[in-house]
C-alpha cells in the first residue's frame, strides 16, 4: 500500500518542492499520497501549486492534497515530517537586537545568539509537544521525521516524554563532506566513505575514506599546498576556511557542518572576541547571517513569482534531478525495505557516540529497512571535542529543557549564565528580563512565572 505523507509547515516551499522532487525521482513511492499543512494559506497555496505542476511536468503519479487543519493531515499518515518554525525570523531578529545591546556575540553563543535561542526554542517544543500528542492520538503508528531546529533539543525532549513514538530528526549538515572532497578535487561522491558522528550542528570527520585511500593525508597535502592560495583568492564564505582548518590542527578531527561555521553558531567563541579577530580569522557572521537572510527572503520571492507564473515550466527553474536531503530515502528504506544507512539523530541508547549521555540525542548512522532505524556505534570523539560537546551542548540544553519542564524562570536565567559572552548575571538577568518584555514573548512571559 502506497504512504501517506504528510508535511507540516508546506508553506516553506523550498523543502516541500525538494521532497517533490526527490519523491517524484523515486520509483518506489510511485503513488504516494503527500498532504501538505501550514497555517499560512497563501504560502500553502504557492507550495501547493508549485510542486503540483512540478509534479505533472516529470509525469509522476502522486496524490497531492493541502489543508490548514493539522489533525485532517495527520489522518492516516505514515510518516509526517515537521519543517514548520513558529513566528519565522523576525522574532530570531528581535531578539538578537536585545542581546547586542548587552554585549553577546556570535560565536559559540548557541542558545541566545544563534537560529536556536531560548526564546525561539520554547514555542518549537511546544509546537513539538503538541504535535506529537496529535500523532500518538491520530496515527500512532506512523513515523514523526523532525528537520525543523532544533533538532538536538527537539529530538532529546520528545525521546526522553514520548518513548512509545517513533521518532528521528534529520538535518543536512553533514553534506558539507562532499563540497570538501570536491575542493580536494574528489569528484566521485560514491567513492567517499565517512564516519561523522557528534550532537546535531556539533559533529566531527572522525575517519573517511576516498577510493579507499585515507582521507586526511590528502587533506594535510591540501592544506599545505593549495591553503594560502585558496583563502587568498577564492574569499570563501564556505568549507575549509582557516577557523576550520585550525580546529582540525587543534583536535586532529575536521569540523563538519555548523560546528565551525561561519555562521550557525559559529563555534568556538575564541575566533570572535572582537572585529579584529574575526578579520585574523576571515570570520564574518554578521555578513553570512544578512547574505543568509536576505537569500531566504528572495528564494521566497521567487517561488511565489514562478508559481504564479503558469506560462513558464517548473523543471526550467528547478531540474528534475534529487536535491540530496535524506528525507525521502529514509522515507523509500522505512515503507520499501530497501536497506541504506543514512545519518540521524536518535536518543544515545546504545552508546552510538561514547560520552554522550544515553538519553542524549546524537547525530550518527544507523541502518533503516522496513524493521526501523538502527543506529551504529561509532568511534568516540577525540578528548577536546567530546568535552566542549558535554559543555556547551549537553550540559545547557540539559539546563533549558530542565526549565521548560519545570517552567522555572532561575533555570532559564541559569541558561544564559552558561553563555560564553555572559560577564555577570546582572547582564543575564537584564537580556532575559528585557527579552520577556517583548509583545510577541506574552505566552513565553506567562509561561515563566
Amino acid at each position: 500500500m502506497e504512504p501517506k505523507i504528510s508535511i507540516i509547515g508546506a508553506g516553506s516551499a523550498v523543502f516541500s518542492l525538494s521532497i517533490i522532487r526527490d519523491l517524484c525521482l523515486t520509483p518506489n513511492l510511485k503513488g504516494s499520497t503527500v498532504c501538505f499543512m501550514d497555517i499560512n494559506q497563501e504560502r500553502l497555496d504557492a507550495a501547493y501549486h508549485l510542486c503540483s505542476r512540478f509534479a505533472a511536468e516529470v509525469g509522476a503519479t502522486l496524490h497531492l492534497e493541502k489543508t490548514t487543519d493539522r489533525l485532517e493531515a495527520l489522518q492516516g499518515a505514515d510518516f509526517v515530517i515537521n519543517t514548520a518554525l513558529v513566528g519565522g525570523h523576525e522574532g530570531l531578529r528581535a531578539g538578537w537586537d536585545i542581546a547586542r545591546k548587552y554585549g553577546y556575540r556570535f560565536g559559540g553563543s548557541l542558545h541566545i545568539m544563534h537560529d536556536e535561542p531560548f526564546w525561539n526554542n520554547f514555542y518549537q517544543l511546544q509546537l513539538f509537544d503538541s504535535l506529537i500528542e496529535d500523532i500518538l492520538a491520530v496515527c500512532p503508528d506512523a513515523w514523526y521525521v523532525q528537520s525543523a531546529n532544533p533538532v538536538m533539543g527537539g529530538i532529546t525532549h520528545l525521546a526522553r516524554k514520548y518513548p512509545q513514538a517513533k521518532i528521528v530528526g534529520l538535518c543536512h549538515g553533514f553534506g558539507e563532506i562532499y563540497g570538501i572532497a570536491k575542493i580536494l578535487g574528489l569528484q566521485d561522491r560514491e567513492q567517499l566513505t565517512f564516519e561523522i558522528p557528534g550532537v546535531n550542528h556539533f559533529v566531527w570527520l572522525t575517519n573517511a575514506y576516498y577510493q579507499g585511500e585515507p582521507f586526511y593525508p590528502l587533506l594535510d597535502r591540501w592544506i599545505e599546498t593549495e591553503s594560502e592560495r585558496y583563502w587568498a583568492q577564492a574569499k570563501t564564505h564556505g568549507s575549509l576556511r582557516p577557523k576550520q582548518i585550525d580546529l582540525y590542527r587543534r583536535f586532529g578531527v575536521l569540523p563538519i557542518g555548523d560546528t565551525g561555521s561561519e555562521g550557525g553558531g559559529s563555534w568556538g567563541w575564541w575566533y570572535h572576541t572582537d572585529e579584529q579577530t574575526q578579520q585574523l580569522w576571515q570570520e564574518d557572521p554578521e555578513g553570512w547571517w544578512s547574505r543568509y537572510f536576505h537569500a531566504t527572503e528572495q528564494r521566497v520571492i521567487e517561488m511565489k513569482r514562478i508559481s504564479e507564473d503558469t506560462s513558464t515550466r517548473v523543471t526550467e527553474h528547478y531540474p528534475a534531478e534529487h536535491s540530496h536531503e535524506s528525507i525521502i530515502p529514509l522515507i523509500e528504506s522505512l515503507a520499501c525495505d530497501i536497506p541504506r544507512v543514512l545519518i540521524v539523530n536518535v536518543q544515545n541508547t546504545g552508546e552510538y557516540v561514547p560520552g554522550i549521555p544515553r538519553d542524549f540525542a546524537v547525530e550518527a548512522p544507523a541502518h533503516v529497512s522496513k524493521r526501523g532505524i538502527d543506529a551504529i556505534q561509532t568511534h568516540a570523539l577525540p578528548s577536546g571535542p567530546l568535552n566542549y560537546a558535554l559543555r556547551d551542548c549537553v550540559a545547557p540544553w540539559n539546563l533549558e529543557l530542565a526549565a521548560y519542564n519545570s517552567r522555572s524562570r532561575q533555570a532559564l536565567l541559569d541558561v544564559i549564565l552558561m553563555d560564553p559572552w555572559t560577564t555577570s548575571e546582572k547582564q543575564a538577568r537584564a537580556l532575559l528580563e528585557e527579552i520577556l518584555d517583548l509583545p510577541q514573548h506574552t505566552a513565553l512571559r506567562e509561561y515563566y512565572q
